[in-house]
């Protein structure tokens, strides 16, 4: 084959340090736009990005070239500097992990529906049961002292 042809996105999932809600409705949709800037300038692809005041959701396209560990550092690290300068919160922390999913083609628009819809769908569930919910239904097995 001549060519290399890819279809590598990913769901990410990563939280407010200590769950506090920190991301304001005020500027919530300035950060999700900047992660998205920061994204391309890394040399991804940003599908979407949504959340609530302690979290994120994003789905977003890479190339094979990349590290998602360094990703997802780099984001986390610029997204907090961004607020520490132009929101001024100096408090504003990520917690120290995430969650990553593989999503293939067929199930990439039920995944930018749902990352849409992050308000309605937290009205009726928490984080840690949502975060709990996609653990399980990718068979990942985890330790629940660290869940909060």
């Amino acid at each position: 084959m001549s060519s290399t042809y890819l279809s590598l996105h990913y769901h990410l999932v990563f939280g407010m340090k200590n769950r506090i809600a920190s991301i304001d409705p005020s500027w919530r949709t300035r950060l999700h736009e900047y992660i998205g800037g920061t994204v391309r300038g890394l040399g991804g692809f940003p599908e979407v990005i949504g959340g609530v005041a302690d979290h994120v959701h994003l789905l977003l396209a890479l190339k094979s070239t990349h590290c998602l560990a360094d990703v997802v550092r780099e984001l986390k690290k610029a997204s907090s500097e961004w607020v520490h300068d132009e929101i001024g919160d100096r408090t504003f922390r990520w917690q120290d992990g995430y969650a990553a999913f593989t999503v293939s083609a067929t199930v990439r628009v039920a995944v930018r529906k749902y990352i849409c819809n992050q308000e309605e769908h937290h009205r009726f569930k928490s984080f840690r049961e949502e975060f709990v919910e996609f653990l399980e239904k990718a068979g990942i097995q985890y330790d629940q002292r660290y869940l909060d």
